[in-house]
């Protein structure tokens, strides 16, 4: 067949990878499962890959391009593509996420990135990495901030954040850092962009105590799962897993406050921060 011409790596290149496996795969006369059997994944999972909301990884192109004789195509596409702004444990959901119909989110200690600041992602960053120089602080902050553009459109993606009363509580960068961070957070709830509400300490024990969670959902696709500890994330696929994580969130959502009590109590903290009462 003839060779696909190489992406332009600054140009939608997850979307024209996927339509180009698709390409590839139909000339090859291979169903995706079929395609999917010998990489011992599943057809869904080469569904995911040609609609865009998967990346397409270097081990799966090379075998790839040795099944659809492809001439090291998406190997070459996929290593110019490897370059990226965000953590190597992060790429993958910072792809999908941008592509995502919806965005469901427990926080466990710290504002969602989407939701950051410049002086709060600034206060985490420097937190998690005290020796860095300012360049690279600079970096992740504005890589973080251009994250936050998703919610410059006034509809989609959806976010619904739950977030622990703890962060709240947490004055990362001081008080001053935190009121600014609050109240840009109650800026997009009255705005009818996002919904938030809080889970408070009273609640006790809850289904997510072992850390964050977030759902993203998709329009052509099936919901994945996101979840991760330091230096690791792990975006997940399986079925009853991310249904698992589905329930666990809507568990989440029904021990919290309503969003009308969680904005009064996140605009009476960031109150509180501002006047220099907040106590933890």
């Amino acid at each position: 067949m003839p060779n696909p011409k190489d992406l332009d790596p600054s140009s939608s290149p997850r979307a024209m990878i996927g339509a180009e496996l698709r390409h590839a795969r139909e000339n090859a006369g291979l169903s995706q499962s079929e395609l999917g059997e010998p990489l011992f994944v599943s057809g869904s999972f080469i569904g995911q890959l040609e609609s865009g909301t998967r990346r397409l990884q270097i081990e799966y192109a090379v075998q790839i391009d040795e099944i659809l004789g492809t001439t090291g195509f998406f190997e070459r596409n996929c290593r110019a593509l490897a370059r990226s702004k965000y953590p190597d444990h992060f790429v993958e959901a910072a792809e999908a996420e941008a592509l995502a119909a919806a965005i469901r989110q427990y926080a466990a200690l710290l504002i969602p990135g989407l939701l950051q600041t410049p002086e709060y992602a600034r206060a985490v960053f420097r937190a998690y990495r005290p020796t860095a120089s300012k360049d690279v602080i600079d970096q992740l902050v504005a890589a973080r901030l251009e994250r936050s553009l998703l919610l410059a459109d006034p509809t989609t993606p959806l976010l619904w954040a739950v977030l622990d009363e703890a962060v709240l509580r947490r004055a990362v960068g001081g008080a001053g850092v935190m009121a600014e961070a609050l109240r840009h957070v109650t800026v997009l709830v009255r705005q009818h962009r996002i919904i938030v509400q809080v889970l408070p300490f009273g609640s006790g024990a809850h289904a997510s105590m072992d850390g964050p969670l977030k759902l993203m959902e998709f329009k052509d696709a099936p919901t994945l799962s996101f979840v991760e500890a330091p230096d690791m994330g792990k975006l997940l696929d399986d079925p009853a897993t991310v249904a698992r994580h589905t329930w666990m969130f809507n568990l989440l959502q029904a021990e919290a406050l309503s969003p009308h009590e969680s904005l009064a109590l996140i605009e009476s903290v960031a109150q509180d921060y501002e006047h220099g009462d907040q106590h933890p």
